[in-house]
């Protein structure tokens, strides 16, 4: 079972998120508890990928259209640390 914890600045973000997003934050605290990121990238509908540049060492999963998740996890400790949870920034092109 892993460890998830929580930037202490989510408890002021996820009482303003729309209730959709906060369902699917749920489900996505039930299936990485249980089997960690390797099972959210069984279900398509998260596209959890690791991110590069910057963010090098940590990993997305969509909450919906807009909405991502930004979390890291260590292995050896079994724990995730879950980051941010925001509203991706698309760009024009």
């Amino acid at each position: 079972m892993w460890t998830i914890y929580e930037h202490r600045s989510l408890s002021k973000k996820l009482p303003k998120l729309p209730l959709e997003v906060l369902k699917r934050y749920e489900k996505w605290k039930d299936i990485i508890t249980i089997s960690g990121s390797e099972g959210l990238r069984l279900i398509k509908g998260f596209y959890d990928e690791p991110l590069k540049g910057e963010w090098a060492g940590y990993c997305s999963s969509r909450l919906g259209l807009q909405y991502r998740i930004i979390y890291k996890t260590e292995r050896d400790k079994l724990f995730v640390l879950v980051i941010d949870i925001n509203p991706h920034l698309y760009r024009r092109k």
